[in-house]
């Protein structure tokens, strides 16, 4: 809702600008789009670490512990 009222705004004071930005947000995502793919993939791999790290302490402390 916020980025729709920035446009808004940017359209009222400079629509060329306004509709460019309107056009190439389409390819600015595409680009980006591997850049998210590799994070989510680093993410996951360092939870993975984080929980293969812990594992000896949540087995050491029983399964009193939820």
């Amino acid at each position: 809702m916020v980025g729709l009222l920035l446009w808004c705004i940017l359209f009222f004071f400079c629509w060329p600008l306004a509709l460019l930005a309107l056009v190439l947000y389409p390819f600015v995502w595409l680009i980006l789009l591997p850049f998210r793919i590799a994070g989510i993939a680093v993410h996951g791999v360092l939870s993975f670490l984080r929980a293969l790290f812990f594992l000896p302490a949540r087995l050491l402390r029983g399964p009193r512990a939820s």
